[in-house]
Order: structure tokens, then sequence, then C-alpha cells
């Protein structure tokens, strides 16, 4: 391998801890809010929405 290819790998660690991350945000706010089944599903896309909505009252 070159050193620009080797470059180029390294760059790519920090896109690994996204899922995680945002997994571990979207169980918090289950678990925070108190969210029924349903919400749950739909906090799947707008988790940051139920947790503002939380701490904002």
């Amino acid at each position: 391998m070159t050193d620009s290819n080797q470059d180029k790998c390294r760059n790519m660690g920090g896109a690994s801890l996204v899922g995680p991350i945002w997994f571990i945000g979207w169980l918090f706010t289950i678990g925070f809010a108190n969210l029924t089944f349903w919400k749950a599903v739909l906090a799947l896309i707008i988790w940051p929405f139920y947790l503002g909505n939380t701490v904002g009252m």
C-alpha cells in the first residue's frame, strides 16, 4: 500500500462512531421520555424532537 492509500484508510475511522452514538441517543430518548411503542418507532427518525420536547417542559 502506498502512503496515500494508508492515509485514506485512517481518515475513515470517525465514520464508524456515528451509528453507535445515534443508537445510544435513540435508546436514551426512549427511556428518558417514556415513549410508547409507536412513538419509539417514530423516534427512529426524529429522536432529537422527542428529547427536546421532554427537556423543554
